[in-house]
């Protein structure tokens, strides 16, 4: 069902609005938290060391996805926003053209670049042939990734995030038990958790474009015809959606430079590693789902001029994203072992030392970075990029200079040390532009906000 952002009570509508689009990111991360738990428990520590180096890689492809997602869905909520569905039609055909190009040129770049990337991050020899393997397969299925992205991002835009979260959860509840069905009966590697991630993933984004495709029709929009490819939609897309990728790339080879320093102290700590960064990933990119959740309101809500209930939006924000954090901390904090032993046997000292170690420096600061990402969140449903850019990038050269500064003296721990100050930098900075009202002030000068 399609849902109107702009009208009432805010607390309700955002929180019915993004709640499910926060549960849909959280299955979206079992797609690979899946592949890491069955390589770690039926494969070995070093089976869950190539798929945790793969995921570094994976990353860059996601981020890609995540900026065509944010492009289409930020320009759809305007339009929806205003009731001018015609151009809402033509920014989604301009969307898939545009999306299908960059998603050709990836998979071809990433067929080409598979080995030289791996050992470009210093992957130990131990883990290359099954790491290479698990990213090979990974690469064929992107046309499946950035599909349903943006399928989803355009669901929101439209106010629902309850389709999505539906067909999501359904596949990726049968993508670990594909994963185990592969690796314990049919014998197979890292190849095969690969696979069942790959068909899964595929069966979502299908019925996911399909549904999209029949919502779409029951709004009874005119043919587009010479419109199916609009240019003034398309530099649209490409301001909102290009800043994102960046941004996230950006992250995501800071991520690479990160791994590659942490393939330097051996597969165990890399294994305890991959544990932890894919749960502490699940966990940002559940905040990140919820701040997409408040660019869709914001937007939506820019479109109707009322920016009064924009800052509302962002204080609600934040909230559900403290809320959500809270008992993580504690989880992550307290019985973080626990849950390690989801990746983990107890055999693995080194690696749980070190995934513990991770989760308890970096879990308290989720509720530093929430302010980070519920503030660039409002920026993008403005369409106003460059502020949350530069924290961002503040947030990743700082982390990524202080990962080599601290584990010159402390070891791996150092490198956990960065986290906490670089998300610290970059909070501080989103957080003084939001406040300033800037993105405000631009907009009413503009005569036309969209």
């Amino acid at each position: 069902m399609n849902r109107d952002l702009t009208v009432g009570n805010v607390r309700r509508v955002l929180t019915t609005f993004a709640v499910p689009l926060l549960l849909s990111m959280v299955f979206q991360q079992l797609y690979n938290i899946a592949d890491s738990l069955v390589a770690g428990k039926f494969l070995g520590e070093q089976a869950l060391a190539a798929v945790g180096n793969s995921y570094e890689i994976t990353l860059i492809f996601i981020a890609f996805a995540f900026g065509c997602n944010m492009g289409a869905s930020v320009i759809v909520s305007q339009y929806f926003g205003a009731r001018r569905y015609y151009d809402m039609k033509k920014a989604v055909s301009t969307s898939y053209i545009s999306t299908f190009v960059l998603c050709a040129v990836l998979t071809v770049g990433g067929i080409a670049f598979t080995d030289p990337l791996l050992s470009l991050i210093n992957t130990p020899q131990e883990i290359m042939a099954d790491s290479a393997l698990y990213l090979d397969i990974y690469v064929f299925g992107l046309v499946f990734l950035f599909f349903y992205n943006l399928a989803t991002g355009i669901f929101s835009a439209m106010g629902d995030s309850r389709t999505p979260f539906v067909f999501l959860a359904v596949s990726s509840t049968a993508n670990i038990f594909a994963d185990i069905l592969f690796v314990t009966v049919f014998g197979m590697g890292v190849d095969g958790v690969a696979w069942a991630t790959f068909i899964c993933q595929g069966v979502s984004c299908i019925v996911a474009n399909l549904a999209l495709a029949k919502r779409l029709a029951r709004l009874n929009i005119p043919r587009l015809g010479r419109d199916v490819f609009d240019f003034h939609i398309f530099r649209r897309f490409v301001s909102v959606a290009v800043p994102s990728i960046l941004q996230q790339s950006f992250v995501s080879v800071g991520n690479i430079i990160l791994q590659s320093l942490i393939n330097g102290f051996g597969y165990s700590v890399i294994a305890g590693y991959s544990a932890a960064i894919k749960l502490n990933n699940l966990i940002i990119t559940s905040i990140t789902t919820l701040a997409n959740a408040v660019s869709a309101f914001s937007a939506q809500n820019i479109g109707a001029g009322d920016f009064e209930r924009v800052r509302s939006g962002w204080r609600c924000g934040l909230g559900i994203a403290w809320i959500f954090c809270v008992p993580v901390i504690i989880l992550f904090s307290v019985f973080g072992n626990i849950v390690l032993m989801l990746f983990l046997d107890k055999t693995s000292t080194e690696a749980l030392s070190a995934a513990m170690l991770f989760l308890r420096i970096v879990s308290p600061f989720y509720l530093v970075v929430s302010v980070k990402l519920i503030s660039d969140a409002v920026l993008r449903g403005s369409g106003d990029m460059r502020p949350f850019m530069y924290s961002t990038f503040s947030d990743l050269i700082l982390r990524v200079c202080l990962a080599y500064l601290f584990s010159s003296f402390l070891g791996s721990v150092g490198i956990w040390l960065s986290w906490p100050v670089g998300w610290g930098a970059g909070t501080i900075l989103s957080f003084l532009y939001y406040r300033s009202g800037h993105y405000e002030k631009r907009l009413m000068r503009s005569e036309n906000r969209i």
